[in-house]
C-alpha cells in the first residue's frame, strides 16, 4: 500500500473484530518491524477510492491476551503502510448505568493503570516527550460521532478509558474505586496504544464498546466471559458499519491535522539532531519519517 501523501485509514479490531469483509482489492499483508511482530498480517483494501488498513489487535482466533500484545510492532506496521489516521475499536465494561451493553462511547480521556508494557518507540538514542494532554484527535473524533449517528449506534462523544493491565478482571473493590475516580469505561488495551500512536504522529482515536458493568453493578453480577462475546457479536457488526460510514466521508477531511497529531514530534524531540545515534534513527524509521527524510523505510 502506497499513500502517495493521501489519507490512509487505520483500524485496529479488539475483541470480537478479527476480520473485515468486504473491503475492495482486499489482501494480507506481513509487515517486518524493527520492533517485533504485529499481532497478525495486516488486511489491505479500499473502501470507496480510500486505502484502508485493518489489524486484529488479538490476532485472528484471538491467541494474544493484552499484556502479550506487542503494541510498538503493530503501530509500527501500520505507519509503515502509510496509516494517516487510526481508529480503535475496543470492547469495554462500563461504570455508569446509562452506558449500558451495546453502547459506544467515543472517548477522550485514558487513565493508564498498565505496568508490564514497552511504552515508547523512543531512547537509547534519540529521546523524545510528546504531549499527551489531548490524546485522542477531536476531527476524527468528530467525524466517528457523526458517523455512528448515520447509523443510528447509540454513541457517546467523550468519556475517560481506564487501562487496565490485566488479563484479569477487577475486583469490586477496584472497580468502585476507578467508578469515584470518575472514569466511565474500563479495558485493557488502549494503553500504550494511544501513547505509540501519539509519538508515531498518527491521528487516534477509541471507540469503547460497552459489552458489561464491569463488576460494580449490584443486579449484573461479575462479568462472565460468555455474556461478553453475545454482546460482541452484535457490537462487531455495528463497529465495522461505522466505519464504513467514516470513510466514505474521509475524502472531505481537513489536512494537515488543525490539532497537530502529524506534527507533533516538532515539539517532541529532545536529543539534538547532531546527536541521534544511527541505530536509533534506523529503528525510528518509520516512526519520524517526517522529521528523519527516511520515509518510512
Amino acid at each position: 500500500m502506497t499513500a502517495g501523501g493521501r489519507p490512509v485509514l487505520g483500524v485496529i479490531g479488539g475483541s470480537g473484530l478479527y476480520d473485515f469483509e468486504g473491503l475492495e482489492d482486499a489482501r494480507r499483508v506481513e509487515v517486518a518491524t524493527p520492533f517485533g511482530t504485529p499481532s497478525d498480517a495486516v488486511l489491505t483494501g479500499r473502501i470507496g477510492g480510500l486505502d484502508v488498513a485493518f489489524l486484529p489487535r488479538h490476532g485472528r482466533g484471538h491467541r494474544l491476551t493484552p499484556s502479550k500484545i506487542d503494541y510498538r510492532a503493530n503501530i509500527d506496521a501500520l505507519k509503515r503502510l502509510g496509516v494517516t489516521d487510526l481508529v480503535s475499536l475496543s470492547a469495554c465494561g462500563s461504570f455508569h448505568e446509562d452506558l449500558a451493553p451495546g453502547t459506544f462511547v467515543v472517548v477522550d480521556q485514558f487513565i493508564d493503570r498498565t505496568f508490564a508494557r514497552p511504552k515508547t518507540f523512543f531512547g537509547d538514542g534519540i529521546v523524545a516527550h510528546v504531549s499527551m494532554a489531548h490524546p485522542v484527535c477531536r476531527r476524527l473524533v468528530d467525524a466517528l460521532v457523526v458517523a455512528a449517528g448515520q447509523g443510528g449506534a447509540a454513541a457517546r462523544r467523550g468519556g475517560t478509558y481506564l487501562a487496565m493491565e490485566g488479563p484479569q478482571f477487577s475486583t469490586l473493590a477496584e472497580s468502585n474505586l476507578y467508578r469515584a475516580w470518575g472514569c466511565d469505561v474500563i479495558g485493557m488495551t488502549n494503553m500504550p496504544e494511544a501513547k505509540l500512536a501519539r509519538e508515531a504522529e498518527i491521528c487516534y482515536a477509541t471507540v469503547a464498546m460497552v459489552t458489561d458493568y464491569d463488576c460494580w453493578h449490584p443486579h449484573h453480577g461479575h462479568v462472565q466471559v460468555a455474556d461478553i462475546l453475545a454482546v460482541l457479536r452484535d457490537n462487531a457488526a455495528k463497529g465495522l458499519a461505522m466505519v464504513r460510514r467514516l470513510a466514505e466521508g474521509f475524502g472531505a477531511r481537513p489536512s494537515p491535522c488543525p490539532h497537530g497529531c502529524d506534527r507533533v514530534l516538532d515539539a517532541a524531540i529532545i536529543t539534538p539532531r547532531a546527536a541521534w545515534d544511527p541505530a536509533a534513527t534506523a529503528r525510528l524509521s518509520a516512526v519520524m519519517a517526517r522529521v528523519a527524510g527516511t520515509g518510512g523505510a
